[in-house]
């Protein structure tokens, strides 16, 4: 029992729909509260004569009769649609929420990163919370000196860290929140995907220093939407769906049977309000699509035969020479290849406002079989301006054949690689050398 960090047994968890929560409230409310409530509670009863609803709120479940243990060292990730119960678990494991039923025994100091500057005194500066989450953690005065010049330089702060966190952007926050979680050595940290905040450079950094901690034999629990980053990082997933834990084992197999579910992340993501797309000034994403030759959107590919994978979006901003591209990762997380906009018609010449679809075509016998996941990004150049870029936006699955004339041959065994291109082969033959 000693070598378990977190026991969670049966843990559900009840909200109201509609119940009120509370707040923190200054003295000025407090007061304004004391003098205008006498008026209010009249009003209610009014109403409730009215209606003779006034206490009838819903209730969900937001988590039901989870039960799992984690070891000391194991690094595990969290999956799931979202509304699954991904950080309502967290926020269990991390005390700020306390469960309906069930028990959570955390065994090791615990630090977390759930939201973008949770833990922080908006009032005080960047330097003084850092000390005041050293404090939280239990940690020594002369502990927290040691790492303090490490904490600022990864979260690239020399400049404002003396300045009020009040000030920071939503980067900023995010950039020394994830420095101080990972640089104060809790035994046990809690990541929730607050890291989208940041920019694709510091998220990589963040994801190389998370693998850095779990190397050190510390205990991590990171929920993501990145099956890529989920397959990297963990040895072990757990897939929630809601609010229930319905498959916990080897990241492989939990990421294929969540993509396989229906539950995932599927071969088409579109996003018709032009205002929620991913973009900024210039251009905006729409949707992502993987297509057959016939046109049918699919998850399931023939390894035999070729894939487009299409990129629609909308240029705001006419006079800009644009690059769309696409990045994608197999389940181990590994770069199998990019692939940049080469069609002449539109390269290095600067395009109008208005919709395009831009596709990539990956011929058949070069990607070997698994899961492959698709990050599709556009820039603007000179210079160069990212105008969105979106990781596991879709996936698809590449199935290999047995029918002898695909890469494989007559092979029924394991091939290794994250391509498997269909070579063409020559064979030499002689009669005792001649």
């Amino acid at each position: 029992m000693s070598d378990l960090a977190i026991q969670v047994k049966g843990i559900s968890k009840q909200y109201k729909i509609g119940g009120v929560t509370a707040k923190y409230r200054t003295i000025q409310e407090s007061l304004l509260d004391a003098i205008s409530s006498p008026v209010r509670r009249a009003s209610k009863l009014l109403r409730g004569q009215a209606t003779g609803a006034a206490d009838l709120d819903e209730t969900i479940w937001a988590l039901k009769d989870i039960s799992f243990e984690v070891k000391h060292g194991e690094v595990v990730g969290v999956i799931g649609r979202n509304g699954a119960g991904k950080s309502t678990l967290l926020k269990i494991l991390t005390r700020i929420t306390e469960p309906t039923e069930g028990v959570a025994r955390i065994r090791g100091r615990i630090g977390s990163l759930l939201e973008v500057g949770t833990g922080f005194h908006p009032e005080l500066t960047g330097q003084e919370n850092v000390y005041l989450n050293g404090a939280i953690l239990g940690m020594k005065r002369v502990e927290i000196n040691r790492k303090f010049d490490e904490i600022v330089a990864f979260a690239e702060m020399e400049k404002f860290i003396n300045t009020p966190v009040k000030h920071y952007s939503s980067g900023m926050r995010v950039r020394l929140a994830f420095a101080v979680a990972a640089h104060l050595e809790p035994e046990i940290l809690l990541v929730d995907e607050v890291l989208a905040v940041g920019d694709a450079r510091f998220q990589k950094k963040c994801l190389n220093k998370m693998q850095d901690v779990g190397q050190q034999g510390r205990t991590i629990i990171f929920v993501s939407h990145s099956m890529s980053t989920i397959t990297r990082l963990c040895e072990r997933t757990l897939l929630l769906d809601g609010g229930r834990l319905i498959q916990d084992g080897p990241s492989h197999q939990v990421v294929g049977a969540y993509l396989h579910s229906g539950l995932g992340t599927s071969a088409a993501r579109e996003w018709p309000d032009a205002a929620k797309a991913p973009g900024k000034d210039v251009a905006r994403l729409r949707a992502v699509r993987v297509k057959l030759e016939n046109g049918q959107i699919s998850e399931a590919v023939d390894i035999r035969r070729p894939v487009a994978v299409e990129m629609a979006y909308e240029v705001l901003k006419s006079g800009y020479v644009l690059l769309p591209h696409f990045h994608f990762y197999n389940e181990g997380g590994i770069t199998v290849f990019a692939a940049v906009d080469l069609d002449p018609e539109w390269r290095q010449r600067p395009r109008p406002k208005g919709r395009y679809i831009s596709t990539a075509w990956i011929p058949g016998n070069l990607l070997a079989e698994g899961t492959l996941f698709v990050k599709a990004s556009l820039a603007t150049l000179d210079p160069t301006v990212v105008q969105f870029t979106e990781p596991d936006v879709v996936a698809f699955q590449v199935i290999d054949t047995m029918d002898g004339d695909a890469a494989r041959g007559d092979w029924a065994g394991r091939l290794t690689g994250v391509m498997r291109p269909r070579l063409e082969w020559q064979t030499e033959f002689s009669v005792n050398g001649r």
